[in-house]
């Protein structure tokens, strides 16, 4: 493996690469709990102050550049304790703030105004519930666990991400996608119902059940939760999965049949001799691409690909493909896309693989996906949909940007692929607004120490300025771009230094669901407890 050393591809990049870094480290964390008062495993509520040998164990999230510094952090272990840290919160006049465990991007649980972080990683149980006929997930737990239980258990699946590390709460409430949302959707389009503790208006907290049926009179919070956002409404302390129009009592026919293998090809070429043009055929020829075979039903729906172009300083640009090994055809619509990828662009790999694998193993393997290790673990990413390719002058951004001598090493750009099944579901059947697009794109830069702070959000903010430069600086929806993915949490959208566009966050978000969003805000947090610098805010 000497080409790997000498062109900067270690076996580090490659798994993490093909786990697709900003792909799956999905947003705000929210919440999760079993009813049960006992709790998890007889899990009993703890309360850790500062001066605790656990605090600043427990005060981190994965973001290393946010820890407040609250009074206490409450880790509960079941529903009726969520109510009670909720209850106390309110009556105590301390901001509370929600986490799972996984990721969150942003200063939304590590505010300096938060008071109390309730912490609710105990909360991991996956079970099926056969009273509801669906899966109950306790949004404690991590999406390799989910994927876990659900193959081992009943051989099904939900089409979420590929990092095994990010926690299920935050990922399911905003829209989760991974690599089999071309075929299956999104993860919401699965969601049948949510468990929420909600504070009322007099000060008290209550756990409420609502669901997708029609007639639900509750019915409003599920819709609210299926795409919208983490930490806006309360708290969730339990999803139910079951796709929709699925029948019968076989918990093996609720949700989609997990793949058996998944068959993975990586390519890497050098920046060693790309020029502007090799680098914008690329990106070009993948958009196109997506273009042509983005379609619902499409016969390459189930193919999931990605381009990842690093900084010139990081010395390569990655593409992968991933698809369903036993899908007809498999191998040649690999064979394929690849192809069309690289065709014109003159360009020799330095490295390539192409591998089969267990499915189970591909999505469980510890560390896949994850921004930055152990101590590279300072990030910022921003984010967009994409309704077709990149412009002309878009392109011609990312290229002064991946080529300036600021970026680093861990500075890039992650295109990925989106649509298919996903844009069959319509914009207001659920809180996710993008159902036309057949993209999203990440721009990202990671690393390790404080100093360094200043240079790599520099690097990232004014990359993102420049590509959106002719919408003020942000993906406003129009025929390209579609707004940006909640999940991808980015304070930057709501400061009016780096959002000139006079379009809001939340509308960039959630586009016209938002004034829904708000009325769902208006009936169940109507004291506004749950709120951070990207919430839902009240109707005004």
């Amino acid at each position: 493996m000497a080409d790997e050393s000498r062109h900067g591809v270690s076996r580090r990049g490659l798994l993490a690469g093909a786990g697709a870094v900003a792909v799956t480290t999905a947003g705000t964390a929210v919440v999760g709990a079993d009813s049960a008062e006992a709790g998890t495993g007889g899990f009993e509520p703890v309360t850790v102050r500062p001066g605790d040998a656990r605090y600043d164990s427990l005060l981190r999230g994965n973001n290393f550049r946010f820890a407040g510094r609250p009074d206490q952090i409450r880790v509960a272990g079941t529903t009726g304790q969520v109510v009670r840290a909720v209850s106390e919160a309110i009556r105590s006049g301390r901001r509370i703030a929600v986490r799972s465990g996984g990721h969150c991007f942003e200063n939304l649980t590590g505010d300096p105004g938060v008071r109390v972080l309730l912490d609710l990683s105990p909360m991991n149980a996956v079970t099926y519930d056969a009273r509801r006929r669906a899966f109950a997930v306790e949004p404690g737990a991590t999406l390799g666990q989910v994927y876990r239980t659900l193959f081992t258990g009943w051989g099904v699946t939900v089409p979420g991400g590929s990092c095994p590390e990010v926690g299920a709460g935050g990922h399911f409430v905003g829209g989760g996608y991974g690599a089999l949302s071309r075929r299956y959707g999104s993860v919401v389009d699965h969601l049948y119902g949510v468990e929420v503790v909600v504070a009322d208006r007099e000060g008290g907290a209550r756990a409420v059940v609502a669901t997708r049926d029609p007639g639900d009179p509750n019915r409003d919070l599920w819709w609210a939760h299926a795409g919208g956002g983490g930490g806006n409404f309360g708290v969730v302390t339990r999803y139910w999965l079951r796709s929709v129009g699925a029948i019968g009592t076989d918990p093996s026919r609720l949700l989609p049949a997990a793949p058996r293998r998944m068959l993975q090809h990586v390519v890497f070429w050098s920046w060693d001799g790309m020029t502007e043009k090799a680098l914008t055929g690329l990106m070009r020829n993948f958009g196109a691409w997506h273009e042509r075979n983005s379609a619902p039903g499409s016969r390459y729906a189930g193919l999931y690909g990605l381009l990842k172009p690093s900084h010139r300083a990081g010395e390569n640009v990655m593409l992968v493909a991933q698809i369903d090994a036993d899908l007809p055809g498999a191998d040649a619509m690999v064979t394929a896309f690849v192809s069309e990828v690289s065709a014109g662009v003159g360009l020799k790999p330095v490295f390539e693989v192409r591998n089969t694998m267990p499915w189970l193993h591909r999505m469980t393997w510890p560390g896949s996906g994850e921004p930055g290790d152990v101590l590279t673990r300072r990030y910022k990413i921003k984010a967009g949909y994409l309704r077709r390719s990149f412009t002309e002058p878009q392109l011609a951004a990312v290229y002064r940007h991946l080529t300036n001598s600021t970026g680093t090493r861990e500075s890039s750009v992650l295109l990925v692929g989106y649509g298919g099944q996903v844009n069959t579901v319509a914009p207001s059947a659920t809180a996710v607004a993008q159902r036309d697009s057949i993209m999203k794109v990440a721009y990202q830069s990671v690393w390790a120490e404080e100093k360094d702070d200043a240079v790599n959000l520099a690097w990232v903010r004014a990359l993102y300025r420049d590509v959106y430069a002719g919408t003020g600086g942000v993906p406003v929806p129009g025929d390209v771009s579609d707004g940006s993915y909640v999940n991808y949490a980015d304070a930057d959208l709501a400061d009016p230094a780096w959002n000139t566009s006079g379009v809001s966050a939340q509308r960039l978000y959630y586009k016209d669901n938002y004034p829904r969003l708000q009325r769902v805000k208006a009936r169940w947090d109507p004291r506004n407890v749950f709120r951070h610098a990207l919430a839902v805010e009240p109707p005004r």
